[in-house]
């Protein structure tokens, strides 16, 4: 158990450090919050979000952008900014799956995409040994890799997590315990 810890502190190390080097401004609460102001605040942090999930950046832009135009055509279903914020990060994971799915679809049981696609300057930020977590994070499973990305990325809560990949919070929580191990394993930690 004590060789889990030691991974998932690493791995909270790694996407902690990426989520405080995407870290945005919030806005002043002078006027209703727009659309736009939306874009303007969370497109490259979801941009982020769906590069880890997807490791494409040209396909992270696009799954953030039918997001967004999502949120667009659902704007009068809103209760507030931060169910639109709720909305599109569900969005952005749901889009990456579907993003995922068709690649294996198309590959044809061919083996997993290796995650290389990050970008110049967050990967030149990034020590030898968080690059190597990044590129552990990769050769999860789906599920996996998605929980401890919006867990340590996102720093989404158990619910959080639950509300936007769709499954109960204790398969998130399960799913974290075996990504961890998994993780520990590729990572030859222990």
């Amino acid at each position: 158990m004590g060789e889990q810890h030691g991974v998932e502190r690493t791995v909270e190390r790694t996407l902690g450090h990426l989520r405080a080097l995407d870290s945005e401004p919030e806005p002043a609460p002078d006027r209703p919050l727009t659309l736009e102001d939306l874009y303007r605040q969370h497109r490259m942090r979801l941009v982020r979000l769906a590069i880890l999930l997807v490791d494409e950046p040209a396909t992270a832009e696009d799954v953030v952008q039918e997001a967004f135009t999502g949120l667009y055509r659902n704007w009068g279903k809103l209760r507030d900014a931060r169910a639109a914020v709720g909305y599109l990060r569900t969005a952005v994971v749901n889009g990456s799956r579907s993003v995922l799915r068709r690649r294996k679809t198309a590959r044809e049981y061919q083996p997993p995409h290796q995650a290389d696609a990050r970008s110049a300057e967050s990967l030149a930020m990034l020590s030898a040994e968080h690059q190597a977590v990044v590129a552990a994070l990769g050769e999860l499973p789906r599920r996996q890799r998605e929980v401890l990305v919006l867990r340590y990325y996102g720093d989404l809560s158990e619910a959080e997590i639950s509300e936007a990949t769709g499954v109960s919070r204790g398969t998130v929580k399960s799913t974290a315990s075996r990504a961890l191990d998994a993780l520990q394993k590729i990572l030859g930690v222990g």
